[in-house]
């Protein structure tokens, strides 16, 4: 049985939400950074970016002190405030080409992910887990909500399209030009039938945020040996995520770029490619992937389509019928040496908004040899390799929708 529950958030009033709410973290370059914060003093980044303050970088376990002492001034000068009893929320992002992504904000449980209910298709470093699992220890809240799918279910529908035919708590534009909307469901009727709908369903899969739930499961086991009083029902064995229906998630592709052919020449480059490919010649016609297994290529001033040979490569399990995983089978590493694609700094990527023509501006500037375009992975493809317990390759899925921090914040 999957638990999906409400819980009491502490979020922004409703008249500085548009100024508390900030993009990731890691997401804006220094100079962008500091320039919202000389100018914005309610920005979350003042609470993740506590250095700021002193003119200082700070790291580790001092930070995490002080990212503390920020949150809870916020509190303090009532910027953020928290729900008397637990709520659901219903969140809508509307970006700037019109496509809309619509979901409930809730408590998903560590347990069930690590019962494999709630399932992954990227490995976790340790490190990483380790470290963010920390920060939560000493922070004592999340900001930033795992991004979960689940099968579309006709009940939860239901509840989310009455909800959001009446006035949004929250309605603001970012400079980006998507649209946010928040609901808050605190109806005991709708929040039993939520809870009841999620319940039923058997299987629940991360989109985005893998490192987040597995140091969420990690701080779960840690704050259960030191409580000898544990029930079950502490709010440290949950985290705070973003579940929408399965067609509601957009998955963009990662495209690659690389430095060099290896040594090889364009000829000898092409050659070793015709094992593996059908290889068309398409000059400065742009070209871009319509289907699984069909590559675009660009090099040397010139496009190339590249059509797997299915007669070549052997389809033996959900991962390698995955773009990314083909292409590191038959290019990456067997022509270009690219053995890890997660460490090697011979390569890079560019995700699929920024389309191909970025990946002929890169080659073209010279600081890479050769651009391949992909076709986008899709959820059916996700779901099956989390199913057979296998991992994507780093950079294979770019996904939609990305969420502010700082608009509900989960505590434990």
């Amino acid at each position: 049985m999957t638990k999906i529950l409400p819980f009491k958030a502490v979020r922004p009033t409703r008249d500085k939400v548009s100024l508390v709410a900030s993009r990731s973290y890691q997401s804006y370059t220094p100079f962008e950074r500091d320039s919202r914060m000389d100018y914005n003093p309610y920005s979350f980044l003042h609470i993740v970016n506590p250095g700021y303050k002193y003119q200082k970088e700070i790291s580790g376990e001092e930070r995490y002190k002080l990212v503390r002492n920020r949150y809870l001034e916020f509190k303090e000068d009532e910027i953020f405030i928290q729900e008397d009893t637990p709520c659901y929320y219903i969140y809508k992002i509307v970006n700037r080409e019109h496509e809309s992504f619509c979901g409930i904000i809730a408590a998903a449980s560590a347990e069930d992910y690590e019962n494999d209910i709630i399932k992954k298709h990227e490995d976790t470093i340790q490190y990483r887990e380790n470290t963010f699992k920390e920060y939560l220890k000493t922070v004592g809240f999340n900001a930033e909500p795992v991004l979960l799918t689940y099968p579309d279910n006709p009940t939860i529908a239901k509840i989310i399209n009455e909800t959001i035919e009446h006035r949004a708590e929250y309605e603001f534009t970012t400079t980006n030009r998507d649209t946010h909307y928040l609901w808050k469901i605190d109806n005991k009727n709708s929040i039993q039938e939520i809870k009841e709908a999620f319940s039923l369903i058997q299987t629940i899969y991360i989109a985005d945020g893998h490192h987040r739930s597995a140091s969420s499961q990690l701080l779960a086991q840690d704050l259960k040996t030191h409580n000898s009083e544990h029930t079950g029902n502490e709010a440290y064995n949950f985290f705070m995520s973003y579940l929408i229906p399965e067609s509601d998630l957009k998955i963009y592709e990662f495209n690659r770029l690389v430095k060099d052919l290896n040594g090889l020449s364009k000829e000898e480059f092409l050659i070793r490619l015709d094992e593996w490919f059908r290889i068309e010649n398409r000059g400065i016609e742009v070209y871009k992937p319509s289907k699984p297994h069909h590559f675009s290529m660009y090099l040397d001033g010139e496009f190339y389509s590249l059509y797997l040979r299915k007669t070549t490569y052997e389809f033996t399990n959900a991962l390698e019928e995955l773009d990314a995983q083909v292409l590191y089978q038959t290019v990456l590493n067997p022509i270009l040496a690219i053995k890890d694609v997660r460490s090697d700094t011979r390569i890079d990527y560019a995700h699929g908004k920024k389309d191909i023509v970025y990946i002929k501006s890169m080659v073209d500037s010279k600081e890479f040899k050769v651009g391949f375009g992909l076709f986008p992975a899709s959820v059916a493809q996700m779901k099956k390799i989390a199913d057979e317990g296998l991992t994507m390759p780093p950079k294979s899925t770019y996904i939609e929708p990305k969420l502010r921090s700082g608009i509900t914040i989960y505590e434990f």
